[in-house]
């Protein structure tokens, strides 16, 4: 995406902009500057601080445009994350920004535990956990603190409110990929 390097300044200068109480920009004056924010997209915001998690959230399928996306999930990162307080203005210059653009999820078919644990790709695949009415996610960055797959299902089992185990019992899996940009320094 010709954009991709910007979206993580465009999401920071609309948290400014919300924090100083300045004019926020629409997503219809992004979709002016940036005419391929306009197509449907699935992004995730991820805010670190001093390498520490400090909000994450975001779409998993695309039902609205990206650039409506990125303010809205920029804004629930930042403000909404249920396991961070809110971030206020002074932090912000502390925190690094970025943001995930997510192809669909595509279901993957396995016949056991173990073919699942063959058909990942660690560092590639973002991974969508769904057993009855319990789902969770985890974008491909995650590998990197959790770099074994059955490590990796595990947590996602538990981020799910589930048994660590539950990835061994048939689970629907969906996987994606991202393309990430992110900040160098806040």
């Amino acid at each position: 995406m010709k954009a991709g390097p910007q979206l993580p300044a465009l999401a920071r200068a609309h948290l400014a902009a919300k924090l100083s109480d300045q004019p926020l920009q629409s997503a219809q004056s992004l979709r002016e500057r940036f005419p391929e924010l306009a197509e449907p997209g699935a992004c995730f915001i991820t805010l670190t601080k001093q390498g520490a998690l400090r909000g994450c959230i975001g779409s998993l399928v695309a039902h609205r445009d990206l650039a409506a996306d990125l303010i809205a999930n920029a804004e629930a990162a930042a403000f909404r994350d249920p396991r961070f307080p809110p971030v206020n203005f002074e932090e912000l210059a502390q925190i690094r920004v970025e943001v995930s653009l997510l192809s669909a999820p595509q279901p993957l078919p396995y016949d056991s535990a173990d073919d699942l644990l063959c058909k990942l790709e660690p560092n590639v695949h973002g991974v969508i956990l769904s057993v009855g009415g319990s789902r969770a996610t985890f974008l491909p960055q995650v590998w990197e603190q959790l770099p074994s797959p059955t490590e990796f299902l595990s947590h996602l089992c538990r981020k799910a409110g589930l048994a660590g185990d539950c990835w061994r019992h048939g689970p629907q899996i969906q996987l994606y990929t991202v393309e990430k940009y992110k900040e160098e320094t806040p």
